[in-house]
């Protein structure tokens, strides 16, 4: 079984499940030790508008970024 830190796109599909169900804590550890890129953070951002949630958009503002 591979990890979602070795598979970015399951790491992707990870975030972007997390943040539609509202799971902040998981958002974060699968943000843990990861740097975004530019589009990435922008796509999720704009995703998580969509259902607003306080907590899920200020972790996703705080992400650090390659």
């Amino acid at each position: 079984m591979t990890d979602d830190n070795d598979n970015p796109i399951a790491n992707m599909e990870g975030m972007q499940s997390a943040i539609v169900n509202g799971e902040a804590e998981r958002l974060k550890e699968l943000l843990a030790n990861q740097k975004l890129d530019e589009l990435q953070k922008d796509y999720l951002i704009e995703l998580a508008a969509l259902n607003p949630n306080t907590e899920i958009m200020k972790t996703l503002k705080n992400a650090p970024t390659k």
